[in-house]
């Protein structure tokens, strides 16, 4: 899959797979074609040249919110919740991809409701915000809006969830919650997609890892494997910057 934008190549000839049950961590520097990958999966854009698919069917052209119905569900790198709406609220609008004609109505406002609200209050003690379910989604602290995203993304029931720099702005103890949460999101059958700069997380909650380098795949494997890759190393910062960098995270 490629995706051009003009004469800049942000994604050359990709080729990478997500394994059911799996999290799959993919890295790189600073304008590798991370971020576009994700959007080209969650439809914001569209390939160039090659084809998409999601459990053997053919995406590539389908809208974002056709995407969302087939299973696909995704955060933001720039925090995008509904900043008006209470968490409760927000958690609850990102049901409405599982509503499809008179059964999903009825699952979702009539016979189903209860259990709908059961669900979303198991979606705040998740992410540690059941004390502030009434509280505006903009007035929450900026790890907390990050919690409220993975909240959201998880509501839709997609088992495929697309996580872009989840971690960023967030502490260390944070972190270690996020690192927590994603773990328990896979043990509940769901399929991750881990963009981050963060390499402890990366390298310690990921199956597998694949690494991007000016929109081309450099490496892919285990987190040894990766992390043993010469071309990985010099990919962040030069060389001697690089080794560095990986053998901190794999110190950690």
């Amino acid at each position: 899959m490629s995706r051009h934008f003009g004469g800049v190549r942000a994604v050359d000839g990709l080729d990478l797979t997500v394994r059911r049950g799996e999290i799959l961590g993919l890295i790189g520097p600073n304008g590798s074609g991370k971020s576009t990958t994700v959007n080209l999966v969650a439809g914001l854009y569209q390939p160039s040249a090659g084809t998409l698919r999601f459990d053997g069917r053919d995406i590539g052209t389908l809208p974002p919110h056709r995407r969302a119905e087939l299973g696909i569900a995704r955060t933001f790198q720039n925090i995008r919740l509904f900043s008006q709406l209470s968490v409760w609220q927000n958690v609850w609008a990102a049901r409405v991809v599982r509503e499809r004609g008179w059964d999903g109505f009825r699952a979702r406002w009539l016979a189903g409701a209860a259990r709908a609200r059961e669900e979303i209050e198991q979606l705040l003690a998740f992410s540690g915000l059941a004390h502030k379910r009434d509280q505006l989604a903009g007035n929450l602290a900026f790890g907390e809006q990050r919690r409220l995203e993975l909240a959201r993304a998880a509501a839709s029931g997609a088992p495929l969830l697309l996580l872009d720099e989840p971690a960023a702005g967030m502490n260390a103890e944070e972190i270690d919650e996020l690192d927590e949460r994603i773990r328990r999101l896979r043990e509940q059958g769901r399929t991750i997609l881990l963009i981050e700069h963060h390499m402890e997380l990366v390298m310690g909650v990921c199956d597998r890892v694949a690494v991007l380098n000016f929109g081309r795949k450099i490496a892919e494997g285990t987190p040894a494997q990766v992390q043993d890759d010469p071309q990985v190393r010099a990919a962040y910062l030069g060389s001697e910057d690089g080794d560095a960098l990986m053998d901190a995270a794999l110190a950690a």
